[in-house]
């Protein structure tokens, strides 16, 4: 059966079907990650081919960095942003000449040998001192290493989940030292400036405020390039463009900032000077989703508990951003047992997994209509910062399926 996609995330009732479907072939207990690999890319395509023509939009591997997702997105993204040399290693095997935009902090001297050698297109230098420890390395090469400063905005800057500017971070460089960075680079021979990179918030749901977000970085730009005399070829305002896991059917309205960013680069950046994205979650979120069947439902202290195979060590998002996950109840009818089926109907529950810890929750306190041992529970919007950023081995239980469906085949990666 094949899953097909409606809009930017695909239709529930194929997914549904097609999770019936496996159930009733293989028997054993469902524990899985699914992407529909179809709308990964039409997602992805439309959000590049409706970006301005001055913009590159590259992917923020860290969302999920697996083979297929990347290979997915190769041919279709302007490049990948990493953050280690582990993520260098895994574009280059998906591609030998794709571009990297590198960046984090703290990056060793095996990191920026890696990043010259494997011909990263650019480094998010976080400090002086990675300045001089990319300089010297480059030295040895024998090479001129292209960087964009990473500053650190005092702001104000607006509200958002999480801020990596706009307030005391380990990100980027203090706005107000900028001036010492500067003269810093006039003894530097082997680093070249090309620009600046600004990542201040994450997950931004108001299309307007990111739109003079980006203002307010080319407005920094343009000043700090003409007050001491830097090439301005790149502006890299980061990702930020969130995913609202509150309401789903209310996300981040693309058109909306993709028509107003184009007339705001007009006025405000020269039009030599390439405006870069590097969004992760906006781009693999909506197409991802963690199935796991029900274990146990019961009651204790007066509140409802579902059980399900799994929990936060193959999702953690959840309890990592502290909200309750939206799912669907996928109705499994074949119960083999002779002995009662649990079912809870018309209650307030909470979703939890199976490891011994209270802080195994997905979803808190939250309305169901009917849910019974056997079902399986279909979180929505898991395909970023989901399997990436779990604890994989804690009790050393099984790790969940990663099946990647196509309109044709489904493709079995790894699992137990």
């Amino acid at each position: 059966m094949s899953v097909t996609s409606s809009g930017v995330h695909s239709d529930i009732q194929s997914i549904a079907s097609y999770i019936q479907k496996l159930k009733a072939e293989q028997p054993g207990l469902l524990c899985a990650y699914l992407r529909d690999m179809g709308a990964l890319r039409r997602h992805a395509d439309e959000r590049v081919q409706t970006l301005p023509r001055r913009c590159k939009l590259f992917y923020a591997i860290k969302a999920n960095s697996e083979h297929e997702v990347l290979a997915a997105l190769a041919g279709i993204v302007h490049g990948f942003e990493v953050a280690s040399l582990g993520e260098i290693r895994k574009v280059r095997e998906i591609s030998s000449e794709i571009p990297i935009l590198f960046g984090g902090p703290g990056k060793t001297e095996e990191e920026l040998e890696g990043a010259l050698e494997y011909g990263v297109s650019l480094v998010h230098v976080e400090s002086g001192h990675e300045l001089n420890k990319l300089n010297a390395i480059a030295e040895r090469r024998g090479l001129v290493a292209s960087v964009l400063l990473r500053i650190n905005l005092r702001g104000p800057l607006p509200q958002a989940k999480l801020a990596m500017g706009g307030k005391p971070t380990q990100f980027g460089i203090d706005e107000e030292v900028l001036p010492e960075i500067v003269a810093q680079l006039q003894k530097l021979q082997h680093v070249r400036v090309e620009g600046f990179h600004f990542h201040s918030l994450s997950n931004n749901l108001d299309a307007e405020q990111h739109v003079r977000l980006v203002e307010y970085y080319c407005t920094l730009s343009r000043q700090w390039a003409a007050k001491y005399g830097l090439t301005l070829n790149y502006m890299n305002a980061g990702g930020g463009i969130g995913v609202n896991y509150a309401d789903l059917e209310q996300q981040f309205n693309w058109s909306e900032f993709v028509s107003t960013l184009e007339p705001m680069l007009d006025r405000e950046l020269e039009p030599t000077t390439t405006l870069l994205f590097e969004c992760g979650r906006y781009i693999t979120a909506s197409t991802g989703y963690y199935a796991a069947e029900v274990l146990d439902i019961k009651r204790n202290h007066g509140k409802d508990y579902v059980i399900i195979r799994g929990g936060t060590h193959h999702f953690r998002l959840p309890v990592s951003w502290n909200h309750s996950h939206p799912f669907e109840r996928i109705a499994i009818e074949h119960w083999p047992h002779s002995y009662e089926r649990p079912a809870i109907y018309n209650s307030r529950a909470t979703i939890v997994g199976q490891l011994c810890t209270p802080k195994d929750v997905l979803a808190q306190d939250v309305e169901v209509e009917e849910v019974r041992v056997g079902d399986v529970l279909l979180f929505r919007y898991a395909g970023a910062y989901g399997w990436a950023i779990s604890h994989h081995d804690f009790l050393s239980h099984p790790h969940p399926e990663h099946l990647y469906v196509e309109e044709t085949s489904l493709i079995f990666g790894g699992g137990q």
